[in-house]
């Protein structure tokens, strides 16, 4: 395919969900050692109820063999919610509308699990609250600097702070909860023509922040170039396992 030809279908395809499936064959990203799946669905069918923050279109919730008696979830992108309700309705899922830093809409010790796969932010004062004593976060959080080849090849380089893993059980401890497990993984990604390029930077708008295809044309044209000749891009994505415990 032409290089406008792979423009125009990465801008074509839709970004509504949290399904990557389109990538298949065209992009490649290594999996965790930890399987967060398989994790999440452990702990949700010992549950008796379960939260899921920052849901997307709820696809790896929907991936759980055995829902809780009590199944939620919020998500704050309109478009993703109406997804995420018809996902979750087969396992009985209430999907709730909240930004990301936004109250939860539930009271106090409402769950024994709170998840969330790669969210925004993490409203620990929140998670805390709505915990019953003895109850599970588990989170596969996004680790600084994450994807930061393809970040700064369009923007240049880029300062990550001071950020490490730690900082997660710093901020979980802060409000109560005990940190049992906090696992960084390094994951390799490959990029194997520029519409995968150009549908997942429409679609993880947190890489290159207001990405257009016109205003970074020449860049994208470059890319092409590149991947033409080498075959690919290789980046690497960032990962943290995160599963703390409020104390009875």
């Amino acid at each position: 395919m032409t290089f406008e030809e792979l423009l125009a279908e990465g801008e074509a395809v839709p970004i509504e969900g949290w399904d990557f499936s389109w990538f298949e064959g065209r992009a490649t990203e290594e999996r965790p050692p930890w399987g967060y799946s398989r994790l999440l669905g452990e702990r949700m069918a010992a549950a008796s109820a379960g939260l899921d923050l920052q849901t997307g279109g709820g696809e790896v919730l929907a991936g759980i063999p055995k829902p809780p008696p009590v199944l939620a979830a919020t998500e704050g992108w309109p478009p993703n919610v109406e997804v995420a309700r018809k996902t979750l309705a087969p396992l009985g899922g209430e999907v709730v509308e909240a930004e990301y830093d936004a109250p939860l809409p539930f009271p106090d010790e409402s769950f024994d699990l709170v998840s969330s796969r790669h969210p925004i932010a993490n409203p620990w004062r929140e998670i805390a609250r709505v915990l019953r004593p003895g109850g599970i976060f588990l989170s596969q959080q996004i680790g600084a600097g994450t994807v930061r080849e393809l970040k700064e090849f369009f923007l240049g380089p880029q300062d990550y702070g001071d950020w490490t893993p730690d900082v997660l059980r710093v901020e979980a401890e802060a409000v109560g909860l005990r940190v049992e497990r906090l696992e960084p993984a390094k994951l390799r990604m490959e990029f194997f023509d520029l519409a995968a390029v150009v549908h997942f930077l429409r679609k993880v708008i947190w890489i290159v922040p207001g990405f257009e295809v016109e205003t970074y044309r020449d860049k994208l044209a470059e890319l092409h170039r590149m991947i033409e000749t080498d075959g690919k891009f290789v980046a690497h994505s960032r990962r943290v396992l995160v599963e703390a415990v409020k104390p009875s």
